[in-house]
C-alpha cells in the first residue's frame, strides 16, 4: 500500500502476477464502459474469509492445523495485516453494489476499515479455539520480499455512503462461525498439506 487506509483512488501496483491480473481485468471492464455503456461496476473485496474457504488461506490454515492436534503451528511472516471481511458480509456488500442506481463504471471496495497483524489472528483464534498455542516461523512460507503485501486495509467510505451497506460480523464473531464450520466438516480438510 502506498498509504492506508486504501481507497478506490489508491494507485494500482501490480507486484505480483496476481494483482497484475487483477489490474489487467479491471481496466478491460471499464473499457467497456466507457467505449460502450456497458452497465458494469468493480468490486475489490479485502480478504474474505468463513467457510468453505481453501485451505491453502491463512484462516484455515491455522484453524485446521489446531484442529489436527497441534499446539505449535507454522507459519509465514507474523507481521502483516489484513482487513478481515465475513463472507456473509462481503455478500451483502456485492449484493449493495448491484443494486445501486450509481457506481457505473466506478470501482466500489468491500472491507472493515480494520486490519489485524497475522500474528494476532492466530492468537484469536487459538483462544476462540481454547488451546494454548506456540506460533513458530517458517521461512519456507514467507513470500518473497517485493511481493508481500504489509498491510491491508479497506477504506470503505464509498461503499457505506452509496448503500446501505453495514456489516453484521465482527471478527469474533466471524472467526466463531468459521471454526464451527470447519470443526464440523474437518475431515475434508487435509492440513498436513499446508
Amino acid at each position: 500500500a502506498q498509504y492506508v487506509p486504501i481507497d478506490e483512488k489508491h494507485p494500482l501496483v501490480g507486484q505480483s502476477p496476481y494483482s497484475a491480473s487483477k489490474i489487467g481485468a479491471d481496466q478491460l471492464a471499464i473499457s467497456y464502459y466507457k467505449s460502450f455503456e456497458f452497465p458494469v461496476k468493480l468490486v475489490r473485496p479485502f480478504n474474505a474469509y468463513g467457510p468453505r474457504q481453501s485451505a491453502r488461506a491463512i484462516i484455515p490454515t491455522i484453524i485446521s492445523q489446531i484442529l489436527n492436534g497441534k499446539t505449535e503451528i507454522e507459519l509465514g511472516s507474523l507481521s502483516p495485516t489484513r482487513d478481515l471481511t465475513f463472507v456473509k458480509d462481503t455478500c451483502a456488500g456485492f449484493e449493495e453494489i448491484y443494486k445501486s442506481d450509481s457506481l457505473f463504471g466506478e470501482v466500489t471496495n468491500i472491507g472493515m476499515n480494520s486490519e489485524i497483524s497475522i500474528g494476532d489472528l492466530a492468537k484469536q483464534i487459538a483462544q476462540l479455539m481454547n488451546i494454548d498455542l506456540k506460533i513458530n516461523t517458517d521461512k519456507e512460507r514467507i513470500r518473497p520480499e517485493n511481493s508481500e503485501v504489509e498491510r491491508l486495509v479497506c477504506n470503505n467510505e464509498k461503499l457505506v455512503k452509496a448503500s446501505l451497506w453495514e456489516a453484521k460480523y465482527d471478527l469474533k464473531k466471524g472467526l466463531s462461525e468459521t471454526i464451527a464450520w470447519f470443526k464440523k466438516n474437518g475431515g475434508r480438510v487435509k492440513s498436513e498439506l499446508y
